[in-house]
C-alpha cells in the first residue's frame, strides 16, 4: 500500500485534483459569489485563489513528468478537469446534468485510451 502511494502518477493525480478544484473555484466561482462585484475584483480574488492551484499544479506536473510522457500528463489534467468541473456545475452552480457532459465524458476516455495505450 505505501509502494503505491509513492507513484509518481498517482501523486500527480492527487495533486492535480487538488489544483483543479482551486482552478474551477478561481474560474468560474465569482459568477455566483461576485457577480455585483466589479469584474476587477472578482479578477484579483480569482488570482488570489489560482495561487493556490499553481501551488499544486506545478509540482504535480514535474513529479508526473518522472513518469508520464507530456501527452499522458495533458490527458490526465484534462480529464481530471472535466471530473471535478461536473460536479462543481451541478452541485455549487446549481446547473442542470446534461447528456453533454456524458458525451464529453466519453471523447476523454477515447483521449485516455489513444494516448496512454502499449
Amino acid at each position: 500500500m505505501q509502494t503505491i502511494l509513492r507513484h509518481p502518477a498517482l501523486v500527480a493525480a492527487t495533486l492535480l485534483v487538488g489544483s483543479n478544484v482551486f482552478m474551477t473555484f478561481a474560474w468560474y466561482a465569482h459568477l455566483r459569489n461576485l457577480s455585483s462585484r466589479p469584474w476587477w475584483f472578482a479578477a484579483i480574488a480569482s488570482w488570489g485563489i489560482a495561487l493556490f492551484e499553481y501551488l499544486l499544479q506545478v509540482p504535480a506536473n514535474r513529479i508526473g513528468f518522472t513518469t508520464l510522457s507530456l501527452g499522458q500528463l495533458k490527458i490526465l489534467q484534462e480529464v481530471i478537469t472535466l471530473c471535478v468541473f461536473v460536479p462543481f456545475a451541478i452541485f455549487y452552480m446549481g446547473q442542470p446534468l446534461k447528456l453533454d457532459f456524458v458525451w464529453a465524458g466519453l471523447c476523454m476516455l477515447g483521449a485516455v485510451y489513444f494516448v496512454f495505450r502499449g
